[in-house]
């Protein structure tokens, strides 16, 4: 699983940082934006995301909380992908991104525990900790 969080956190912490480094050459790709402001907003989030999974220690319950927010964070830009490219809001090109999400998302299925949870049987045995 921290394979899949350090790719992951790869993945957001670039595609944040292109937003907020290059604007123009992020609007050639994907279209020309009213609400700049927006972009950034989300780019910083999508850094904070990317460098918190980054630095998931590799102990069980730090790894369920990197599973949570990677997913989370997967299947809510898929969900903007599809609801604003279908109704015409958003590029195409977005779609692009929706298959990323949904790789994610399948990553994050494919390392998870044999009780779903993410962690190993032994691990999941313990109470929470949070």
């Amino acid at each position: 699983m921290r394979t899949t969080a350090v790719a992951q956190g790869t993945a957001n912490l670039v595609g944040g940082l292109w937003a907020l480094l290059s604007m123009r050459s992020f609007e050639a790709v994907f279209g020309p934006k009213y609400d700049r402001w927006l972009v950034r907003t989300v780019a910083g989030l999508l850094v904070a995301t990317g460098w918190t999974l980054l630095r998931t220690p590799a102990d069980p319950a730090a790894l369920v909380q990197a599973r949570r927010l990677g997913t989370g964070t997967a299947a809510t830009l898929l969900t903007i992908d599809l609801v604003y490219v279908s109704a015409g809001r958003i590029r195409w090109t977005y779609l692009i991104d929706a298959v990323t999400e949904s790789a994610w998302l399948a990553a994050w299925m494919a390392a998870g525990g044999p009780d779903g949870s993410g962690v190993p049987r032994a691990a999941s045995a313990r109470p929470p900790t949070d």
